[in-house]
């Protein structure tokens, strides 16, 4: 028969192990417990495993050497198994002694109620033992599932009639219970005894709250913005952070140019000399020209030598003349340059001059035509490249100042590197080309502590006093930034904002004043200072009702009026 095998954690408790009988699959659950028995350990735990198991139709078997677990699984009627492969049975509950057989109860002696109550008793060991036959028969490594066969009687409960308590017992107290009561009583007593401790001498703390009356003061001026140079508000010269991303910006494009990429027509020409006498020379790409334009370039330079005899006599095609062969081959491609032999004209030399060329069949020259990169495809990439929208690369970098700086939107820009064409003008482009850029992108930013310098140094010099007055806002979080000029230079920027400035009380000062007083002492005290408008106070708890001694729990907030 097949058996589902549970090895249960120590750190597993009864709801965690009864989960694991109830999702079993299987007809017969082994459960293996660890070497501390953990949950196990309670018979009454073990009752509700027997329960589930009964209630889901599941036989339960125990793996364990443990005689402590043994002896409680037999009072629970949970069978047990050394191991997976021997075979399961419901220990035997051993007899106990009870003084040497001088108090056996003659049962002859007992009231017909107590002979009843021993003969359920019997009637119940002998439905157990029936059941531990039944459950010997189990092999818990069997394939084949065998129902188990119970008394017909087992599921109904005997019931056992307490026996009738005599007039004359003594009832014995439950020192057990005294004890826990006594344990919990004391256990609560202390945590009073540190509740009070805790109450009167660590909770009691207290946040004075006065509201001051402000002026507003507003602050307008242009300041130098200095890079990576540090602030410095003489020279009205404020450092800047700048932050940047590098990235390739591409655009594919179609491009538009033909040209003819078939082979060249090759030849060769023989040039004859009747004119120079010392001979000459014509380099590697002297251009030969025929009558209808078609142009052909040597392959080497060529050595023409000089006639021999008079210049009168010596004519082109005959024996005297100077002679000399070279390799040509067309300047283009295309079939049109395939000609029959024909004379040539040469650039390098005049026309009336007693020299000329005479060329050969001109042959292997094919028309093939293509699509190539032009610079006017390129140009009109460009500008594709250049719309390209920046506002996300934008969002990017302001996202990149996380500490409260002061961005200048105006300070965006964007240099693009020079463009590169892929494939490149003048080159065959059998699919969509691409022109690529190297862009840089930066902004720059206004730290907020760079910022607060200058307006706290602007909003001082509008105060009567710093021993009467003090800057409650310096404005730095509704800075506006506007005006931005970029030169080679410079660069500058408008700042405006609106502080706050209003009396001068001392944090320090208000917190041993108020010390060890009580709300109404602390608010006629307050509010006869110039400039504050209401006090109030607030306490920890609701049981505290004076202020610490301890400055330490004693916090002091201002609230503008005006702010």
């Amino acid at each position: 028969m097949n058996k589902d095998v549970i090895y249960i954690d120590v750190e597993d408790d009864i709801t965690a192990i009864i989960g694991k009988i109830k999702s079993s699959k299987e007809k017969i659950v082994a459960l293996v417990p660890p070497k501390r028995i953990g949950a196990l350990q309670s018979a009454v735990n073990l009752r509700l495993l027997a329960r589930t198991a009964e209630n889901n139709n599941k036989r339960l078997v125990i793996v364990t050497n443990n005689k402590a677990l043994i002896a409680l699984s037999a009072s629970a009627l949970i069978p047990v198994a050394k191991n997976l492969q021997s075979k399961p049975e419901i220990a035997e509950i051993a007899a106990l002694e009870v003084d040497d057989g001088e108090d056996i109860i003659d049962g002859a002696q007992l009231p017909v109620g107590d002979l009843a109550n021993a003969t359920d008793s019997a009637k119940a060991k002998a439905k157990a033992k029936d059941v531990e036959a039944d459950i010997d028969d189990i092999d818990i490594e069997d394939d084949e599932p065998k129902p188990l066969v119970l008394p017909s009687d087992l599921d109904k409960p005997s019931k056992v009639k307490p026996p009738k308590k005599s007039k004359d017992n003594v009832k014995i107290p439950n020192f057990s219970r005294f004890r826990k009561r006594l344990f919990v009583g004391i256990v609560l007593g202390i945590l009073f005894i540190v509740f009070l401790v805790w109450a009167i001498a660590y909770a009691p703390a207290a946040r004075i709250i006065i509201t001051a009356k402000t002026t507003p003061a507003p602050v307008s001026m242009s300041v130098k913005l200095g890079g990576t140079a540090a602030t410095d508000v003489s020279k009205n010269v404020i450092q800047t952070v700048t932050k940047q991303i590098k990235k390739d910006v591409s655009v594919d494009f179609t491009a538009t140019g033909q040209k003819d990429v078939g082979t060249k027509a090759v030849g060769s020409i023989t040039v004859r000399n009747c004119d120079y006498s010392e001979g000459f020379t014509l380099p590697a790409g002297t251009e030969f020209k025929t009558d209808g334009g078609l142009v052909y370039a040597s392959s080497s330079a060529i050595s023409v030598p000089g006639f021999s005899g008079s210049s009168s006599g010596c004519t082109l095609s005959g024996n005297s003349s100077g002679k000399a062969t070279v390799q040509v081959q067309a300047l283009a491609s295309g079939d049109k340059y395939n000609n029959t032999s024909l004379a040539y004209s040469i650039g390098s030399i005049p026309s009336d001059s007693k020299v000329d060329a005479l060329g050969t069949a001109m042959t292997g020259g094919t028309s093939k035509i293509t699509t190539i990169v032009t610079a006017e495809d390129v140009q009109t990439a460009a500008q594709a490249l250049a719309d390209i929208s920046t506002d996300d690369v934008k969002q990017q970098l302001t996202k990149q100042f996380t500490n409260g700086e002061a961005v200048i939107s105006d300070s965006f820009t964007v240099d693009r590197a020079t463009a590169v064409s892929t494939p490149a003008i003048g080159s065959e482009a059998t699919a969509k080309a691409k022109l690529t850029s190297k862009v840089t992108y930066s902004i720059t930013a206004i730290a907020k502590s760079e910022l607060q310098e200058f307006l706290k140094n602007a909003l001082t010099k509008q105060m009567a006093s710093s021993k009467t007055q003090r800057i409650y806002n310096d404005g730095v979080d509704k800075v506006a930034l506007s005006g931005y000029v970029n030169n080679d230079t410079s660069s500058t920027i408008n700042i405006a904002t609106t502080g706050q400035i209003g009396p001068n009380i001392d944090d320090s000062a208000i917190k041993e004043q108020v010390k060890g007083q009580r709300f109404g002492d602390i608010q006629a005290q307050l509010s006869s200072i110039t400039g504050v408008s209401s006090v109030d106070v607030k306490f920890s708890y609701f049981w505290v009702r004076t202020v610490p001694n301890d400055i330490n729990k004693i916090d002091v907030e201002f609230k503008l009026q005006n702010g």
